[in-house]
């Protein structure tokens, strides 16, 4: 395989496209409604203080979290400003042509709130409510099931999987949020792609699973899995609803860094016929926050990844470092 096939990559898929991070700069690639592609890039900067927290064990996952949701911020805001701005060219000329469909701006407005729900629970805010919520109900309804902790951690757990798999399902079915879910998709095409050393066409591409070990989704599955472990220690056990909660928030920094670290090993190990087992629940997960994308959706990742591949290389030749051989893609 290509020496540059064996750099790690990952993206994430924002409206109507694709982010790509790589060494130097981040790249995201949307569609607008013209049909062409813009591009929007940012360099990749980071204090070093942080690039030293990121090489210790369970401390990078907690920071590399952070980090990317706040860089990954940006581009989904750009995608978002680009929709908003097309959905308010098409309306306007809706407009002129005919008296315009009152319902129409509110199901834009609210396909726009959908995704910004979708944002925010994908970090602290929703974390937070995702650890406190499940314990509350399992505390309230089944308090007096259990004398160990360990039943009340497990429930706890499969209150947690039942509630994401439900908002996943709901979210799902709108129409902005499915096409964010097939982008996603197309994300993973073009990263697997990569990593086998395929020339990046739409055909190749589109032959590769929407599925991939790396993902965030599978980093969700973990921390509820992590959690249930860490909470059952004999020295995290709890005498009121409060104090469960409160271990759990204070835990979540570790429990973080630990699924960070089960993430990194599944991904590790997926070759091992035994081991890769281990990265199934993630993949399941998947099954829901992902889509099989069309050929203009995958045309846009591969335009995005191209771009920051680019983009790589020329910063690497300036600062002096080396840089991989370009790949015929």
């Amino acid at each position: 395989m290509p020496q540059e096939a064996r750099n790690i990559y990952g993206g994430q898929a924002v409206i109507e496209g694709v982010m790509f991070a790589g060494k130097h700069v981040n790249v995201t690639a949307v569609r607008r409604k013209n049909d062409e592609i813009e591009f929007y890039e940012v360099p990749r900067t980071s204090k070093r203080w942080v690039t030293a927290l990121k090489k210790i064990p369970l401390l990078r996952g907690v920071v590399g979290i952070v980090e990317s949701s706040a860089k990954g911020s940006q581009h989904l805001n750009f995608s978002m400003e680009a929709y908003a701005e097309d959905e308010s060219v098409e309306e306007g000329a809706a407009e002129n042509a005919k008296p315009a469909a009152p319902e129409k701006k509110g199901f834009s407005l609210g396909m726009v709130v959908s995704v910004a729900v979708a944002g925010v629970l994908s970090f602290i805010f929703g974390k937070l409510i995702f650890t406190a919520v499940p314990a509350a109900i399992e505390e309230a309804l089944f308090k007096q099931l259990f004398e160990s902790n360990v039943g009340h951690n497990l429930l706890e757990g499969l209150i947690k999987i039942i509630l994401l798999l439900a908002y996943l399902y709901f979210i799902s079915m709108t129409p902005l949020i499915k096409r964010l879910f097939q982008y996603h998709g197309a994300e993973h095409k073009v990263i697997s792609a990569y990593e086998a050393g395929e020339k990046l066409t739409v055909e190749n591409v589109q032959k590769y699973s929407r599925l991939h070990y790396r993902c965030g989704s599978s980093f969700i599955v973990f921390t509820v899995i992590v959690g249930v472990v860490v909470y059952s220690l004999p020295i995290f056990v709890w005498d009121s609803i409060w104090e469960r909660i409160y271990l759990r928030i204070l835990l979540l920094p570790v429990v973080l860094g630990l699924s960070y670290e089960v993430l990194r090993l599944t991904n590790a190990v997926r070759e091992v016929p035994v081991l890769r087992l281990f990265g199934f629940p993630g993949l399941w997960l998947q099954l829901l926050t992902t889509k099989e994308p069309n050929d203009e959706q995958v045309k846009v990742s591969i335009a995005s990844f191209n771009r920051m591949l680019e983009l790589d290389r020329e910063a690497a030749a300036r600062s002096g470092m080396p840089a991989n051989p370009p790949k015929a893609i």
